[in-house]
């Protein structure tokens, strides 16, 4: 039997590396981490504007890829084989930009929940600007993997053209907790140390666990 050299080993081991490098060098860069926690700070909040001052079982009309969840992260990554979690937090900005939008939509001027919407809604848009501030130019031109750009296009369609079967109903509060859930799950670097480490990308945990998460996290 030959023996594989020494070198061998090495090779192996640097291809290894440079198979899982891509996952493990995504990491938020620390300039995002203010504001992250500031609309963290936000979203503490939106049990008592989302729910409270909502009619009961209110829901309002979004594209069924806005209902962006901790398991449609899982789902997304079996299907794309290395999907870096930047092309993720792009998508996840996307998603959310339409969802509040949405939501101030459907708000009256003197809405109790508007003035809080509004101030979301301008808090997010902050931190979508330092995250494009914080990566180079080059990293918004490349191309995205198929699945993503299919899922960009649908929720970049004029609503006229979107099919009705497309259309989902979903409750602000819900909309909000996907946004918060996550936030947390792509960004966790930036809320390691003061969410007691938990694992907000762990689907099984987030289904198991759900009530007591909502009562927790509301």
């Amino acid at each position: 039997m030959v023996q594989p050299s020494t070198s061998a080993y090495l090779l192996g081991g640097l291809l290894g590396l440079f198979l899982i490098l891509p996952v493990q060098m995504t990491q938020t860069p620390a300039s995002m981490c203010t504001p992250l926690k500031t609309l963290n700070d936000s979203l503490s909040h939106r049990r008592r504007y989302m729910k409270h001052n909502f009619p009961i079982n209110y829901t309002i009309r979004v594209h069924h890829n806005e209902i962006f969840k901790v398991s449609s992260i899982s789902k997304m990554k079996s299907y794309v084989e290395g999907l870096e979690d930047l092309v993720l937090q792009r998508l996840w900005f996307q998603v959310n930009q339409g969802v509040l939008k949405k939501i101030i939509r459907v708000l009256p001027e003197r809405h109790p929940s508007r003035p809080y919407t509004a101030e979301l809604e301008r808090r997010f848009r902050d931190l979508e600007g330092v995250f494009v501030q914080s990566h180079p130019a080059e990293v918004f031109q490349q191309e995205l993997p198929e699945t993503i750009q299919d899922t960009w296009d649908r929720l970049t369609e004029e609503p006229d053209r979107v099919p009705p079967s497309s259309w989902r109903s979903a409750s602000p509060k819900s909309l909000l907790d996907n946004l918060c859930h996550t936030m947390h799950c792509l960004f966790n670097e930036c809320f390691d140390s003061t969410e007691a480490q938990r694992d907000y990308c762990v689907v099984s945990h987030r289904r198991k666990g759900r009530k007591k998460e909502l009562e927790l996290r509301s």
